[in-house]
């Protein structure tokens, strides 16, 4: 009989970071935005996600400024080369919610 090991399940705390970051409210629209468009005002930033306000969204850009994802040069915020490297992962994200969510389920 084959004996069966067990492990201690331990979450990784470099994707534990990560998804805090990515799995935050308005970040993927954020990066989307960004990835998308390229650069952006803080006002078209707001105009193309309509939902967040404005308070929220300074919240969330200072976040990801923090973090070295977006910077703000000259009245514009843009991906950093960390930022820009979050692409096939959220295309990846965006072909798996293609695939598995209805549009019926989204608000």
């Amino acid at each position: 009989m084959e004996q069966v090991v067990e492990t201690e399940f331990c979450l990784c705390p470099k994707f534990e970071k990560a998804f805090s970051i990515l799995g935050k409210k308005w970040n993927g629209l954020i990066l989307d935005v960004l990835l998308e468009d390229g650069s952006q005002r803080f006002v078209d930033l707001a105009n193309k996600i309509p939902e967040v306000s404005d308070r929220v969204l300074v919240e969330r850009l200072r976040e990801l400024d923090a973090e070295g994802i977006v910077v703000k040069e000259d009245n514009l915020y843009q991906l950093t080369a960390k930022g820009r490297d979050l692409e096939t992962s959220l295309i990846a994200v965006k072909d798996w919610g293609n695939k598995w969510i209805d549009t019926s389920e989204c608000s």
